[in-house]
């Protein structure tokens, strides 16, 4: 992979299964790895500062060589559901690599852009930053680690 380069578009849903359904039914797109996201499976899983407790749903797919995302807010109180509150449904970010993710969030940091939303699945790291002022969209940092396979497969 090349550093900084996008490796996943992601958008935040209301309803998971349905939207899993539209992308496979109408575009193709699919299947899709399904997890439950938790900080039962999270390490070092902080939004804003604190430790997070929401639970989402997210399925991930492949359409061509990029990743695509889709985030559904379970429980408690993340980013994703900042999103449906000012937004609704729609694009929420775009996933850069980067192989030293501290470094590059040091380098964000330093051009003003802080992490809303962090942690670690299994090997896989990811930072949200607050970049929705400049970009419209936020901005994920990510190291593309090993993450265990999918709690369930749509379609089964």
């Amino acid at each position: 992979m090349i550093e900084g380069s996008i490796i996943q578009v992601a958008y935040v849903v209301r309803d998971l299964e349905a939207a899993m359904k539209r992308h496979w039914e109408v575009c193709g797109m699919g299947p899709w790895d399904v997890y439950e996201f938790d900080a039962s499976k999270v390490d070092d899983f902080i939004y804003r500062g604190r430790p997070a407790n929401h639970k989402a749903l997210l399925a991930l797919a492949w359409s061509g060589g990029m990743q695509v995302e889709l985030l559904q807010p379970v429980s408690g109180y993340c980013i994703y559901d900042e999103h449906l509150e000012t937004k609704g449904e729609g694009l929420h970010h775009v996933k850069l690599y980067h192989a030293d993710c501290a470094k590059a969030v040091a380098e964000y940091a330093r051009r003003g852009y802080q992490v809303t939303q962090s942690g670690r699945f299994d090997q896989d790291e990811h930072y949200y930053l607050d970049t929705e002022r400049d970009f419209g969209y936020v901005i994920e940092l990510g190291n593309a680690g090993r993450i265990p396979g999918p709690d369930r497969r749509y379609p089964g």
